[in-house]
């Protein structure tokens, strides 16, 4: 690998940087998924004993998408072939990775819904222990399969951000390996080498535009840091401009981007997974589009209801509605003028539905209801092969 530093930005996050150059990139024989990218992971250049495919994920031309939206350079990014169906992976792979060559026993996050299962999938197949924290409204569905994979779930009633603080005191106070996304720089890592697989998928070249889904504003992030790091190394003169998409009835940074008044409460989305009202990074996701010259869009549930009804008739890929954000962000931007028709443009597709365990658990999780308490967490747990003390 290129040596990792990890080092402060200026919004008090930190953040891994490299001595750049072609070198670190990948040439034909360097293998394939996320880990060809190993000249740009933080990582000793070994082999990984995460067992689980990740990255290397599809860019889909959807043919029948560029002639209903006049958009004959779109390209979609197919972040749903994953293990989870989500472009999650990318970042349970690389921390569990460290995870294991560090002998470490449990992981934890929190999350809306994809990230949880994303660690619960990973951790099952790792043969890690997984402690997940959602919110207590997360979809029954993904609850249920997280604790299939045998995970053990805490949904809390005070909500998303209650729940990540939570989870970040249980980890740093039961010494588990804190996952959370954002806050754990690994995150952004993984994140980043979708935009190396665009570069290298599109003929190592770069799009002209690039439209992603935004929560916390990690997908996002992982993008800019991707393509920056591609200038860097002197392969790219510019970074692809970036449209924020976020969901019109939880949009705390299109707000901010747009002067507009935010409610005291936001009414909530159908995006379960881009519903994060109070976003870890939202400065840094802010600046990344302002640096991109790029623009922030909203759209109403009915435009996702329609981009996921798009996306599996003109495209063939079925799509939960936060993985079909930034398609109906795109259909809002063609019509604003914000990407051309001559353009060569790349939606990310984060993530669909999974209907059932992709890998077998060696026992059952599960689930509690619980107030924001680390006494609670530990009484939870007492019992059980999680150690929590």
């Amino acid at each position: 690998m290129g040596e990792a530093r990890l080092e402060s930005v200026a919004h008090g996050h930190e953040t891994y940087t490299y001595d750049y150059d072609q070198s670190l990139l990948p040439g034909p024989d360097s293998g394939a998924g996320m880990w060809r990218y190993q000249g740009l992971l933080p990582r000793p250049d070994v082999p990984t004993r995460y067992p689980l495919p990740v990255g290397g994920t599809p860019l889909r031309p959807a043919r029948g998408l560029r002639r209903r939206l006049g958009l004959p350079g779109l390209w979609l990014k197919d972040e749903t072939a994953g293990p989870s169906a989500s472009n999650k992976d990318r970042a349970t792979a690389l921390v569990i990775d460290q995870g294991l060559r560090l002998g470490v026993g449990v992981v934890s996050t929190a999350s809306t819904g994809n990230a949880a299962l994303s660690t619960a999938i990973g951790g099952a197949a790792a043969g890690v222990a997984v402690v997940i924290f959602v919110p207590e409204d997360c979809a029954p569905a993904k609850v249920e399969l997280m604790t299939t994979m045998g995970a053990y779930v805490f949904r809390v009633r005070e909500g998303y951000r209650a729940a990540f603080e939570l989870s970040r005191r249980a980890a740093a106070h039961f010494g588990w390996l804190d996952r959370c996304t954002g806050l754990n720089p690994l995150t952004i890592e993984a994140k980043k080498t979708a935009s190396f697989e665009v570069w290298e998928q599109l003929g190592r070249r770069a799009p002209d535009a690039v439209v992603l889904p935004v929560g916390d504003g990690v997908t996002l992030i992982g993008a800019a840091k991707g393509f920056r790091e591609l200038v860097a190394c002197g392969v790219l003169a510019a970074v692809p401009r970036i449209i924020a998409v976020q969901a019109r009835d939880c949009a705390p940074l299109a707000a901010r981007w747009h002067g507009a008044q935010a409610p005291v409460r936001w009414p909530g989305t159908v995006a379960d997974g881009i519903e994060v009202p109070e976003p870890m990074l939202g400065d840094w996701a802010i600046d990344e589009v302002r640096h991109a010259g790029g623009d922030f869009v909203t759209v109403s549930d009915a435009e996702i209801l329609d981009a996921v009804e798009l996306l599996s008739d003109a495209a063939r890929i079925p799509t939960e509605p936060a993985g079909a954000a930034a398609v109906a962000g795109l259909c809002r931007a063609s019509a604003a003028g914000l990407v051309g028709p001559n353009e060569t443009v790349v939606a990310w597709v984060t993530g669909a539905d999974l209907p059932s365990a992709p890998v077998g658990a060696a026992r059952p999780g599960a689930v509690f209801t619980i107030s924001a308490s680390l006494d609670e967490v530990a009484a939870a747990l007492t019992g059980t092969s999680v150690p929590a003390v």
